[in-house]
């Protein structure tokens, strides 16, 4: 196959590469045979549960549009009961605490900026730790939801003891395999194994919409239709969003390096408009179903009407868009402080003998780069919080929820994720590419 090396890789070349590179399908094999393995892991019962017991108390308290939507998050885990029922998501709520943490506490932000990269692994090490607590929490929390639902066959202390192990375990266990995804698969194994469990609900979802259209409804079929031309309005906006990125101009003054000299050369430091990817949506998810989660498994009333209030289709949607907004506002700020030190690239075009024209190299550079960037941010949330928005209330004003809980934030991490594992799979085929090259 004749290649450019000028040019970004084609559909079939990619397609090629992931057939033919061992590497690359080594890499593709792996990650789906461990996405395959959690999906199996789901269906695993945790023992000593009444299923029939259990879903039949769940229909009846009324609790079945609240787990419904965790299922979302969880692939089916939560209603079934499995081994993997928590998932990942002890692992992204740890995560939010470290991160939290790191810009709070000295200690850690000295181990994540000046360490290096042992730094850094004993700072996923203690993500590690955080998740294990985090996990027995939820999984304490979940055998007492069951124990008061009636549905364990042997209550007591040993059914709890028993719960948490087996769901702290194949919480561990997923957490495990996300990171071996990572580390020798394609893409973010964490970021994965939600889109996996996300894709899982669309064919149930799809089938009761299908159903509800042959009613022959027309105010039914139309609502549909502007549902699925809001979705497709959503991934076009999503995908504006994840791919914009401003570019600042610099020039690289001439300079002399022994006998060579290097003449005076323009290009330019981008900035992407959304700096987080969809971590902020994910963190803000699941910040919001927090509340419900635990007031689900511990009964704490507070917790069930704080939940109330901030669920979607609860007494009070529009407080519920006001915090989600203001969440995601929060994370996209907070990763992208993260992600971006103004300080280091202006030390940093500074060191090239770069600099940005009219602006002076030191403070005046980074505190330009930081004006453009807290614009890009606010702009960039802003516009993630109402896409997340818009498709929840044509929901409400359509009244066609065969799509509840999949609303935009699912279409957000779908997209999102399928982007950046493009973009990695592009990645390594041009690496291909170029190894290609200089064997010839």
């Amino acid at each position: 196959m004749v290649v450019s090396r000028d040019r970004s890789p084609s559909a079939q070349e990619t397609f090629a590469q992931m057939a033919q590179a061992a590497g690359l399908r080594g890499r593709l094999l792996l990650t789906i045979g461990l996405l395959v393995l959690v999906r199996l892991g789901i269906y695993l019962p945790v023992p000593g549960i009444d299923r029939a017991i259990f879903s039949a108390r769940i229909e009846s308290s009324g609790l079945g549009g609240i787990v419904g939507f965790l299922d979302i998050f969880s692939g089916g885990g939560l209603s079934a009961l499995g081994i993997f029922a928590l998932g990942i998501l002890p692992f992204i709520n740890a995560s939010i605490i470290i991160q939290l943490l790191t810009a709070a506490l000295p200690s850690l932000e000295d181990l994540q900026k000046n360490e290096g990269e042992a730094g850094r692994r004993k700072l996923s090490q203690i993500t590690r730790y955080v998740a294990l607590g985090w996990a027995f929490i939820q999984s304490f929390g979940i055998a007492l939801w069951v124990s008061s639902l009636g549905a364990a066959t042997t209550p007591g202390p040993v059914f709890i003891i028993e719960t948490m192990l087996a769901l702290a375990a194949g919480s561990m266990l997923v957490m495990w395999l996300g990171e071996l995804i990572t580390e020798r698969g394609i893409g973010n194994g964490a970021s994965l194994l939600i889109f996996v469990n996300i894709v899982s609900t669309f064919p149930r979802s799809v089938g009761q919409t299908f159903a509800l259209a042959q009613s022959g409804d027309r105010e039914v079929v139309g609502g549909i239709i502007l549902l699925v031309l809001a979705f497709l309005a959503t991934i076009v906006g999503i995908v504006f969003v994840q791919e914009g990125a401003r570019r600042i101009p610099i020039v690289s003054a001439r300079r002399q390096v022994g006998r060579r000299v290097y003449q005076e050369r323009s290009s330019y430091l981008p900035l992407r408009l959304n700096q987080g990817g969809v971590m902020p949506i994910i963190f803000a998810t699941a910040v919001l179903v927090l509340p419900a989660s635990l007031a689900q498994f511990t009964n704490n009333e507070v917790l069930a009407r704080v939940a109330t209030y901030l669920s979607p289709t609860g007494i009070t949607p529009w407080l519920y868009a006001l915090v989600y907004l203001a969440l995601i506002l929060f994370f996209s700020y907070f990763y992208a402080s993260l992600i971006v030190n103004p300080v280091d690239m202006s030390q940093n075009l500074k060191k090239m003998g770069s600099s940005i024209p009219g602006v002076r190299p030191g403070q005046a550079t980074s505190d330009r780069i930081q004006q453009v960037l807290n614009r890009l941010t606010f702009l960039g949330a802003v516009f993630l919080g109402l896409v997340a928005i818009v498709p929840t209330a044509v929901e409400s004003a359509t009244n066609v929820r065969t799509f509840q809980g999949l609303g935009a934030t699912s279409f957000l991490i779908l997209v999102g994720v399928a982007i950046d594992t493009s973009k990695q799979i592009q990645t390594y085929v041009i690496s291909q590419r170029y190894e290609g090259m200089v064997k010839e």
